[in-house]
């Protein structure tokens, strides 16, 4: 089983303020760069068979994770090993391949997890929709955004 998920932070969280910044810009023209390290910063949990792969603890980028999610998921269809990296952290989410199973290990942590590939690509591209959902339904004009175009589910 796999559990994917995401929290927007609390009015008056710090981490608040970066999704609250975006409503003086022009989102169609915020920089992929600015996406990925200045805005919408989210506390993340991505649990498979009660292995918490990333806690819930934290905060990262959404953009940068996405499209972390989404090279990852690329390689996976290509039949290559993947990985997912954090721009807060130096941790490498390592995804091999192994038939129809993806192991999934981590460069700091010890555990190891296995999942059916279909049911792995299946969680990571719902979560992909419900970061581009939030993102553009809170900032209409992010659907027009090139870094955002990259992981919308049309």
């Amino acid at each position: 089983m796999i559990k994917f998920s995401f929290e927007v932070p609390d009015v008056g969280s710090p981490w608040r303020d970066t999704w609250d910044r975006v409503y003086q810009l022009n989102p169609v023209t915020i920089s992929e760069m600015d996406l990925c390290y200045k805005f919408f910063g989210a506390s993340v949990e991505l649990v498979v068979d009660d292995v918490e792969i990333i806690s819930n603890e934290g905060h990262v980028t959404l953009v940068d994770l996405a499209l972390s999610l989404c090279h990852a998921l690329s390689r996976l269809s290509s039949g290559e090993d993947a990985g997912i990296g954090f721009t807060e952290n130096a941790e490498v989410i390592r995804l091999r391949r192994e038939a129809d199973l993806v192991i999934i290990t981590s460069s700091k942590d010890q555990w190891q997890v296995s999942v059916k590939q279909e049911e792995l690509t299946g969680a990571f591209t719902d979560f992909l929709r419900r970061i581009h959902a939030c993102l553009t339904v809170n900032f209409p004009g992010l659907a027009d955004n090139p870094t955002i175009q990259r992981f919308s589910p049309e």
